[in-house]
């Protein structure tokens, strides 16, 4: 498990302070929250020129201890900008924490938290530092620092793009949706957010899914929370399939805020159980390279089990059925102790299992008939073809890569998965290819893929596909070359026009066969096909990974 931030990926390293009286100081950073402090009371020392704008106080007088306590103590007026000694008492926690501006700090609203603190002055002023403090504080310069502290970055060690799905139906109802609200607010704070740190956005699901707010509006964890406290219930059913599928194909784009590289995780918060089917919209995440988590709350009871369409929706949904990706809470209240560890699953980018999608892990040759009667008009819309399939793929270095040979009685190598790494080289690559015109031997062909194209590829990460087109009856035998492809780890989709006949085409595909077999009377018809193959592709990638 990755290490879990304190608050914005600020680690508490502290380093004892000494008194003229000999009494000991706890030296802080300026983001120390009072829960990291382990006393009942205890005496810290505040560094100065903290900046103001950036704390994160909840409440006043008696403080929620997610809070500054530095900020508290300035806002409390206890020190002021240039730091101090402060005596932090643990207490209890409690309802409704006020938000009051005070000595240049506005304080948040917060609803409710499991335990506070309050600040005053401590009694011995006159302290020196003993040995050297390792905390992130920066040493008083006497001015405002040039570049905002680490808190700006966020946690870097959970680096993630994370939408939280919040159930916004009439099932969880108002007060408890505003329980959930808080709920997230408290995961959100914990995951350190920051420019260098996760980005989180939020969308909830109703009657319609409703994005919220992207990853790209807010890059601080206090913005966040304001946002996600301004979230009003919307009612209706809890169709969270719909807004899961809604969230896998629209959320992150590059436009929203998405970062290429960085895991995509959808958290879903499901009150009881979804209205609709949540099985077809975790395909399309897996599909898109999501990661689902599923936090449930208030499980279905035994007699409302036959409301329940899919009594095993959770497993259905989520990235991979190995507990990982599942978290269960019994109920809305006392969720504070969840916290900690769903942030931990959060931040342990080596369990993503579904961040490999079959769009960016997958190598995909095709092998298109050059005869002489596909004809040079035909022999475009064949390069269209491939051209469609092809663009949908994240092609790269390290992603997915494209290859084509030509075939008559001879094979022509057009382009090969190291010739270009950018899908605008690729497309542009394919569009020039040149008709041969000639006789049709789509044994050898496949023989000479597998071999020269695929040859230097075994060893490789990527799943490997051939795409192998033809109009018409081969010359010589396809089955041994084909079982061979197999043999190697070539996963086989025939696509037949014309006059190509329907047993070649079995012999050469992979199994099963009927979802690897692909038929059309004209070659107008291939483009129709496109998305039947992009997802028979992307079916055969997601099986091999169970």
């Amino acid at each position: 498990m990755s290490p879990v931030p304190l608050l914005l990926g600020v680690f508490l390293l502290c380093s004892p302070v000494r008194g003229s009286d000999g009494s000991v100081s706890t030296a802080i950073t300026c983001f120390t929250r009072g829960l990291d402090l382990q006393k009942e009371t205890e005496d810290v020392l505040c560094p100065a020129n903290c900046p103001l704008w950036q704390f994160y106080v909840f409440g006043d007088g008696v403080y929620a201890s997610l809070s500054s306590v530095c900020g508290a103590a300035i806002h409390r007026g206890v020190i002021n900008s240039a730091g101090g000694a402060v005596r932090v008492q643990t207490l209890p926690g409690q309802e409704n924490y006020p938000a009051i501006n005070a000595n240049g700090i506005q304080s948040q609203m917060l609803a409710r938290w499991a335990s506070s603190f309050s600040v005053t002055r401590a009694k011995n002023t006159a302290l020196e530092a003993v040995g050297r403090s390792i905390s992130t504080a920066r040493p008083s310069t006497g001015k405002r620092p040039k570049k905002p502290l680490e808190k700006k970055t966020g946690n870097k060690d959970c680096k993630a793009d994370i939408a939280f799905l919040i159930d916004g139906s009439y099932n969880i109802g108002q007060r408890r949706f505003n329980l959930q609200k808080n709920f997230v607010g408290k995961v959100a704070v914990m995951l350190g957010i920051g420019t260098e740190g996760p980005h989180v956005g939020v969308i909830q699901a109703s009657e319609h899914p409703k994005i919220e707010f992207y990853l790209k509006n807010f890059t601080a964890a206090k913005d966040v929370l304001f946002a996600i406290k301004e979230l009003g219930f919307r009612g209706g059913n809890s169709n969270t399939g719909k807004a899961l599928k809604h969230t896998a194909q629209k959320f992150f784009s590059l436009e929203n805020g998405a970062r290429k590289g960085i895991p995509k995780i959808i958290v879903v918060f499901l009150d009881g159980w979804p209205s609709d089917d949540i099985e077809e919209a975790g395909i399309v995440a897996r599909e898109f390279g999501v990661n689902v988590f599923i936090v449930s709350v208030a499980k279905p009871t035994a007699e409302e089990l036959g409301m329940v369409q899919d009594i095993a929706f959770v497993d259905k949904a989520v990235c991979r059925n190995n507990g990982f990706f599942s978290y269960q809470m019994p109920t809305w209240f006392g969720t504070t102790k969840y916290v900690k560890p769903l942030v931990q699953k959060l931040c342990s980018h080596e369990q993503m299992l579904c961040s490999k999608t079959c769009y960016n892990s997958v190598n995909i040759g095709f092998l298109i008939d050059g005869s002489s009667s596909v004809g040079d008009n035909n022999f475009r819309l064949v390069l269209e073809f491939i051209s469609n399939i092809a663009k949908t793929f994240e092609i790269s270095d390290i992603g997915s890569k494209i290859a084509v040979v030509q075939f008559t009685y001879d094979q022509r190598t057009e382009l090969s998965f190291t010739d270009y790494t950018t899908k605008e080289k690729v497309l542009s690559a394919i569009q020039n290819i040149r008709y041969m015109s000639g006789g049709t031997a789509t044994g050898d062909a496949i023989s000479f893929t597998t071999r020269n194209v695929f040859g230097p590829m075994k060893d490789g990460p990527n799943m490997n596909f051939l795409v192998v087109l033809t109009d018409g009856q081969s010359y010589d035998d396809v089955r041994g070359p084909a079982a061979a492809a197999q043999k190697a780890g070539i996963t086989v989709f025939s696509v037949g026009v014309a006059w190509a006949p329907v047993d070649d085409l079995k012999d050469m595909a992979s199994e099963p066969r009927e979802s690897h077999v692909f038929f059309t009377r004209e070659f107008t018809g291939l483009e129709q096909m496109v998305p039947d193959i992009i997802r028979g592709i992307c079916k055969d990638f997601l099986d091999s990974k169970q």
